[in-house]
């Protein structure tokens, strides 16, 4: 998996029902744009992410 500042990351719900969360990438802190990411999600907080299989990256 790799990204830029800019990008989204798109983890989606683990059971059926539940939504996918979508987060703005920040701040890229693996080397060559792997993870950890800093993301920011819609409602302004931000956390340090190391996605899972069940995320995906969308560029921008």
């Amino acid at each position: 998996m790799r990204a830029t500042v800019g990008d989204q990351l798109v983890v989606h719900g683990r059971n059926v029902g539940l939504p996918d969360h979508t987060a703005e990438i920040v701040e890229v802190r693996g080397e060559d744009g792997e993870p950890p990411y800093l993301v920011r999600f819609p409602d302004g907080r931000t956390n340090l992410v190391f996605p899972g299989p069940d995320s995906e990256v969308k560029h921008g």
